[in-house]
């Protein structure tokens, strides 16, 4: 059985989130929204709850922190110790202070690109992968919710379209999927 999708668009971010306000309380489900930037506040209207991005930013700094000191006593301790500035080359724990800066940058190395890469692998937004939005207008000045039937099966279509009529849409567009 095919899904049927229902795309309001909107002019005006107010204008939506105030839409998505009525019609959440009135039962509704929101399945997306899209749209140029973000638009602050909408998240716990629709029901997104929040990521876990900042642990896996901690996972990552924690990888760069015990690569970063692993290299620093492999190469400058271990494998070529090297008299720079008359600084002992036998001990990690006695040049830990001049390994310092190198273990910050590269920490924060690791967690921001961990980060961004996870960002672009859970949003399927890789290079190559194709785009998801229903709308093209909506990069640029429009913004757009989604609704699906099969999350909404409460109401029949008619009575969604009449809500969605009421809280100040632009357009309307419905899909089989």
């Amino acid at each position: 059985m095919a899904d049927k999708v229902i795309y309001a668009m909107y002019d005006d971010d107010d204008v939506l989130k105030d839409g998505a306000k009525m019609l959440v309380s009135k039962g509704v489900k929101v399945t997306d929204v899209y749209s140029p930037f973000p638009i602050h506040g909408i998240d716990p209207i629709i029901g997104i709850k929040n990521t876990r991005l900042g642990i896996m930013s901690f996972v990552y700094g924690l990888i760069g922190l015990t690569l970063a000191t692993y290299g620093m006593w492999f190469f400058m301790i271990d494998d070529w110790p090297m008299n720079i500035g008359g600084k002992p080359s036998f001990s990690y724990k006695e040049n830990f202070l001049s390994f310092m800066p190198i273990t910050f940058e590269f920490t924060v190395l690791c967690a921001a690109h961990g980060m961004a890469i996870t960002y672009l692998i859970v949003n399927k937004t890789l290079p190559g992968m194709p785009a998801q939005n229903p709308d093209p207008r909506t990069t640029d000045d429009k913004f757009v919710m989604e609704f699906r039937m099969s999350d909404n099966t409460s109401m029949t279509e008619s009575e969604l379209v009449d809500l969605l009529k009421k809280t100040g849409m632009t357009e309307l567009d419905q899909k089989d999927i």
